[in-house]
């Protein structure tokens, strides 16, 4: 295994926009979900006539569709990612709205017949309920609560108080919002990190689980798991993920 500098110094100036996570291969391992959203995604959208994809990231996950509806749009708030988005989903279409946190979706009232989104940052139920067409449906898979959190918690300590992203709890949001929630499965999938590059590509990409992160901050951290995974033991974590499915009253 290369030096700890070494490792640390390529993730820290490795390229982290976009949902893409190839750069982990064969230094990180995560179970998938069982049921298969990319593939649930594509035979959906082959189904519809338009579609929207919020918090695409960089498009990658849309991209996997075979087939896509004649109005495809996709949303994404961080310009890095919007621009990846363009360049890959662009050639075939789709059109990329910027949004800001927060702010209201920018479609009128009953604009498509499939909303859906993978990992969203928080989704605005209302919103969701809004753009849909009556009948129309929501798809998505979502982080859960805890996810990583054995990883994040060696950089901040222990994590205490009621845990955010309950299923039950943003079906319950949902169904105020006007949704009938027609499916909610759960899983819980085993990760594991074998170099210290991994961890630290891994938080400078999913930045709100270290908010404060940097190299130089947490230099101890980093140099005790360096020596833990070099004695070939992987730091393992478990990630968190509900499908969820609902559809807009009539």
């Amino acid at each position: 295994m290369r030096s700890f500098e070494e490792l640390v110094a390529e993730a820290a100036t490795a390229d982290v926009s976009g949902w893409g996570f190839g750069w982990l291969e064969g230094r990180a391992s995560e179970e998938r979900p069982p049921w298969g959203y990319a593939r649930l995604l594509g035979a959906r959208l082959a189904q519809v006539a338009s579609a929207l994809d919020i918090d695409t990231g960089g498009g990658e996950v849309v991209a996997e569709a075979p087939l896509l509806p004649a109005r495809m749009v996709v949303t994404e708030g961080w310009q890095p990612n919007a621009r990846r988005a363009r360049a890959l989903l662009g050639p075939r279409g789709v059109e990329v709205a910027d949004t800001l946190a927060g702010a209201r979706l920018p479609f009128p009232d009953a604009s498509f017949e499939l909303v859906t989104s993978r990992h969203p940052v928080a989704p605005d139920w209302p919103e969701i309920r809004r753009v849909l067409r009556p009948g129309g449906t929501y798809l998505a898979q979502h982080v859960g609560p805890r996810s990583a959190f054995e990883l994040i918690e060696r950089f901040v300590g222990p994590l205490d108080g009621p845990a955010a992203r309950e299923p039950g709890d943003e079906a319950a949001a949902a169904e105020r919002a006007g949704l009938v929630v027609t499916d909610l499965r759960r899983a819980r999938l085993r990760m594991e990190l074998h170099d210290v590059g991994a961890v630290v590509w891994l938080l400078r990409k999913c930045v709100w689980w270290v908010p404060d992160f940097s190299v130089d901050r947490y230099d101890g951290t980093l140099r005790q798991l360096d020596a833990q995974l070099r004695r070939g033991e992987p730091l393992v974590a478990h990630s968190t993920r509900h499908l969820i499915e609902a559809r807009a009253r009539g």
